[in-house]
């Protein structure tokens, strides 16, 4: 949606910032829909963001008609191609986007409640913390960092259409989440540490490419690879459950 919204405000002529900032509201308006039903309703996360999922695509087909939108101009290709340097302007935004991610989960109070809701949404609220207020700006902020993602893959490929964000994607990002160390089930996890597990999981990715194996087989390792740290997570969580009761 996010990619579609960049090149649709593109083609109309406005000027990059606006671009840009359209982007951003974008995914920061899909962010507050899910997180309103979320808080609002009690409905399950996955649940709902599995219906926005849908919703957001027929929205993009909607916008685009079906067809990509092309024509980006230079100075909006140069933030998925340009370089600094050595250094490709992408590589830098997404370290300037874990490094902020860090310095606010670790040293803010917003941070530290994000935590506290994620391990423990009931005495997070008892604690004073206002639980709908967290989840609804964690889920904005998501969006907002999917739709600057977005935005940066359409520039590197100086098109936009309704297939960007699709195929494996999505099983990728919650495995190099889980991989990392975030827990599924809140309250566990850091910006660095689900770097590390891009790096993880994007490795396993490239490496299987490089064996040549077929489609089918490789969403087949990560699926597998995604079981199994989930599995490992479960059981890290019940162990120390048992130790927390003894």
């Amino acid at each position: 949606l996010s990619a579609v919204a960049c090149g649709s405000l593109l083609s109309q002529g406005f000027p990059l910032p606006i671009v840009v900032l359209g982007t951003l509201c974008t995914g920061a308006l899909a962010g507050l829909f899910n997180g309103a039903i979320i808080t609002l309703t009690g409905i399950t996360p996955f649940v709902v963001t599995l219906g926005g999922l849908t919703i957001f695509r027929g929205l993009t087909l909607t916008i685009s008609n079906g067809g990509p939108i092309s024509g980006f101009t230079p100075d909006m290709r140069w933030w998925g191609t340009g370089l600094v340097g050595p250094v490709p302007v992408p590589v830098i935004i997404f370290l300037g986007a874990a490094l902020l991610c860090h310095l606010v989960l670790r040293y803010t109070r917003y941070g530290r409640s994000v935590y506290a809701v994620g391990g423990n949404a009931e005495a997070a609220r008892r604690a004073g913390i206002n639980v709908r207020r967290i989840y609804t700006s964690a889920f904005m902020l998501c969006s907002m960092f999917a739709a600057l993602g977005g935005m940066l893959g359409a520039a590197r490929l100086a098109s936009s259409s309704q297939q960007a964000g699709t195929g494996d994607v999505n099983l990728n990002a919650i495995a190099a989440a889980v991989i990392g160390g975030t827990s599924l089930f809140g309250g566990r996890g850091s910006a660095w540490s689900a770097l590390l597990g891009i790096i993880v999981i994007q490795s396993i990715s490239n490496g299987l490419t490089l064996l040549n194996l077929s489609s089918s087989l490789r969403y087949m390792i990560t699926g597998a690879v995604l079981a199994i740290a989930v599995i490992v997570d479960s059981l890290a969580r019940q162990s120390r459950a048992v130790h927390g009761r003894a």
